[in-house]
């Protein structure tokens, strides 16, 4: 089957599970819903109007991890393996279809999410959102769509790797929550290198350490990359 219908047919799966539109929903809702009740009380220390309005993406990868591991990890259960790759045997072009496909459909949702919230949040802070020109907005805006996407992408890789969703999103997030925080403070700029404190410089007006808002998407995008890698790699190495 060449490229294009195989595509077509990840995107079909996509759309038609409850499970992957109901993470896609859980995306937009869970970012809006906490950047702005971040907004409702910022706070004075140290306040930056984007990490406020964009405070929801912290939460929002959660459910954007949840799509990428659980459109892999379908594929793992009751043969629908055997079934896709009898469809694509080529194992390597059925994976990119189906890395094309989540990716896609989490940077398209990721860049609704990431307007909702400039929207919302800017409505919340009020006088307090003046400072940032639009430049810097729609900055964040868009960094948020992609890093969501990113992240979507690395637990799809990872999923694959360990061929089970349960194991990791048992991995994805402890780290996200608890050993991304620890470490970011006893490591020093190692921490800026990590998956996520990479991806969210670009959520901040103002940021301390090695990269800057891009090069820390860059940085995601190879962590994103080496997990997809891995998980091909496994794929084409072991049984359906």
């Amino acid at each position: 089957m060449p490229f294009a219908p195989a595509l077509r047919s990840e995107w079909t799966k996509i759309r038609t599970l409850r499970s992957l539109v109901g993470s896609l929903c859980a995306v937009v809702l869970a970012t809006v819903v906490f950047s702005a009740l971040a907004a409702l009380d910022p706070g004075d220390s140290g306040f930056d109007p984007l990490a406020t309005v964009f405070f929801g993406a912290v939460f929002g990868q959660i459910a954007a991890i949840a799509f990428g591991t659980t459109a892999v990890s379908a594929e793992f259960r009751g043969g629908a393996l055997r079934l896709s790759l009898s469809a694509v045997p080529r194992r390597g072009h059925w994976f990119a279809a189906k890395a094309a496909a989540i990716g896609l459909s989490a940077l398209a949702v990721g860049l609704v999410t990431g307007f909702a919230s400039l929207s919302v949040g800017r409505a919340v802070l009020g006088t307090k959102a003046d400072g940032p020109g639009w430049t810097e907005w729609i900055r964040g805006a868009v960094g948020c769509g992609v890093y969501l996407a990113l992240m979507a992408l690395f637990a799809a890789g990872l999923t694959a790797l360990l061929r089970s969703g349960v194991a990791a999103m048992g991995l994805l997030i402890p780290f996200l929550l608890i050993v991304s925080f620890v470490v970011g403070d006893v490591s020093g700029g190692v921490a800026d290198f990590l998956p996520d404190k990479a991806g969210q410089v670009v959520l901040h007006r103002t940021w301390d350490g090695s990269l800057g808002p891009w090069t820390g998407l860059a940085v995601t995008a190879l962590w994103a990359a080496a997990a997809l890698l891995a998980g091909a790699w496994r794929l084409c190495r072991r049984d359906a």
